[in-house]
């Protein structure tokens, strides 16, 4: 670092250089996000480079300090909204340039998820989704504890590093839904996609693509976000198809990845089995609905949402 500061302190030192002036430039090389960088890239910068890169630094700064005060893409006030500021060498000059932010990769992402997934839920109500708002009786353990499994997995989860998930399971209208909606919305704050999925209908879009050839396409979309919420599984009409060529084939992936998936259905796990073992024929196939569940039960935590049904009041 000594080269550097030797730098630096030559350069405020120069004949000419005012006090209001010297203050500023101290306050900029003091901040150490400057200082790392210079550090680093010192070898690569020429004599004289500090001065001549001085707007490139104070730009930097300025954008850096925004983007530690952004909450999220529409609150941006960078001169490119959606984009932070990066610094680089270039023929041993000091320049910067603005890349997409993780808000705006997120976004962008979401965007071309939502025109090749039909089924996804994009409702004002789960956009607005808050944990704040889920109400539960401290009394009642069972409800309780999914809520607080739920936002402690929204808030902990590391895909890629941890594969655990949450199986979510209770009668109509509690509130399973919301809960996935809520822990979306979390996800969404630390910069983390996810793609909440209605089963049945994703399924019957499943089905139809077979014709316009974009089965793989939407395949890939799903079984590889880092979080995966699947809701209402149990819910659909199952075919041989659709448990083992799509949800076996996305639920494989997943596991091997380390890539979580929140599930929530009406059914328990022996419940699902069931389900996933009558095919739209009317055959049952054991063996193979285990093989699913081998894909579920050891990656999730089950948790009972108990309440009454919110539908109706």
């Amino acid at each position: 670092m000594e080269p550097i500061r030797d730098s630096i302190r030559k350069y405020m030192n120069e004949s000419g250089w005012n006090s209001r002036l010297k203050q500023t430039s101290e306050r900029l090389f003091q901040d150490e996000r400057i200082e790392q960088w210079l550090q680093t890239h010192q070898d690569e910068l020429e004599d004289g480079a500090i001065q001549q890169g001085l707007s490139q630094l104070y730009e930097y700064k300025s954008a850096s300090i925004d983007c530690d005060r952004c909450t999220s893409l529409d609150s941006c006030t960078n001169l490119m909204r959606g984009h932070q500021p990066e610094l680089y060498v270039e023929n041993g000059q000091i320049q910067m340039r603005y890349l997409p932010c993780p808000s705006k990769k997120a976004h962008d992402a979401r965007r071309v998820r939502e025109g090749l997934v039909k089924s996804m839920y994009v409702s004002e109500e789960f956009k607005k989704a808050s944990f704040n708002a889920i109400d539960w009786d401290e009394s009642d353990d069972t409800r309780g504890k999914a809520v607080i499994q739920s936002l402690r997995f929204a808030n902990e989860t590391h895909p890629g590093e941890q594969g655990e998930g949450l199986y979510l399971h209770g009668m109509f209208g509690v509130g399973k839904t919301y809960i996935a909606a809520a822990i979306q919305n979390t996800l969404a704050e630390r910069n983390i996609q996810s793609m909440l999925v209605y089963v049945p209908e994703f399924f019957r879009e499943m089905r139809q693509s077979v014709a316009d050839g974009t089965v793989t396409e939407k395949l890939e979309a799903v079984k590889r976000v880092p979080v995966l919420l699947l809701d209402d599984l149990g819910a659909e009409t199952m075919s041989s198809w659709v448990r083992d060529d799509v949800l076996g084939v996305i639920l494989q992936y997943r596991m091997t990845e380390k890539l979580p998936t929140v599930f929530t259905s009406n059914w328990d796990y022996d419940e699902l089995e069931d389900h996933l073992s009558f095919s739209q024929k009317g055959g049952e196939e054991r063996l193979k609905a285990k093989r699913v569940m081998e894909r579920i039960r050891p990656q999730t935590t089950e948790l009972f949402v108990a309440g009454r049904n919110r539908r109706h009041t």
